[in-house]
């Protein structure tokens, strides 16, 4: 389980700016992933503006990859001009980071007349497979309302797969918060609503200063934590992470 995850990132607040933050907050840790010898694959995505997502879905493989991203779930402020500002204003925006562990089927229950299964044309880029076979796939959880989609597999099978591998993480996401209640759930209800105020991290453009609120972590040169050395302030994470335990 802690050697492949499912990561989500959302345009939260901020409109096209949201969209291009989302963005870099996926190659970060697309990058980060190359650094650490990791996997990274897409499952599905809705494009946003100047190379930004409003939605982005995708798998990481590797060693202890769960333990070292799972506190990256959460509401990650950005505050800079945005390359569509034309007055020089500075704004502030969001996107949403959700960290799941990938289960195993054995783990989750699921009743297959729970599910509601549609295919359609994936589109994009990989050929003219994708263009006219309907390998895009979408599951509706009818009794949680859970949606899931893959559309970046070039056969249906394999769509179909990679949904089912998100919905049981997200199923599995659901019943560890019900086993341990209400700080997961007050986690969940922070990640869903996206507000400017519910962060657990700052990226500051006029000051190049990472706040992260939990833990009190600061570093600078932002540039160079969005090119993946993600390392330099998940160690102060980590150190403040501890020092709260021992408190």
């Amino acid at each position: 389980m802690a050697n492949k995850i499912i990561l989500e990132v959302r345009a939260g607040t901020g409109g096209d700016e949201a969209s291009i933050f989302a963005g870099d907050l996926v190659r970060m840790y697309q990058r980060y992933a190359a650094k650490r010898g990791w996997a990274f694959s897409v499952a599905d995505s809705s494009p946003g503006t100047i190379g930004g997502y409003k939605t982005f879905v995708g798998r990481i493989d590797g060693e202890n990859v769960y333990d070292s991203l799972k506190l990256e779930s959460g509401v990650h402020r950005v505050q800079r001009i945005p390359a569509t500002e034309k007055a020089g204003r500075v704004h502030t925006s969001t996107a949403t980071v959700v960290i799941l562990p990938v289960v195993e089927p054995k783990e989750v229950n699921i009743n297959p007349n729970d599910l509601e299964v549609t295919f359609s044309r994936a589109g994009g880029p990989g050929g003219q497979n994708v263009n006219k076979v309907e390998t895009a796939v979408r599951i509706l959880h009818k009794p949680t309302g859970i949606v899931v989609g893959c559309r970046e597999e070039r056969n249906q099978h394999a769509n179909r797969e990679r949904a089912m591998e998100m919905l049981r993480a997200k199923l599995y996401d659901m019943q560890r918060s019900k086993e341990f209640g209400d700080v997961t759930e007050a986690r969940r209800a922070q990640v869903v609503s996206a507000e400017r105020s519910e962060k657990i991290r700052t990226y500051n453009f006029p000051d190049d200063r990472i706040t992260d609120h939990r833990f009190n972590a600061k570093v600078h040169n932002i540039e160079k934590v969005l090119d993946g050395d993600l390392d330099m302030l998940l160690d102060k994470i980590r150190k403040g992470q501890g020092a709260n335990s021992k408190s």
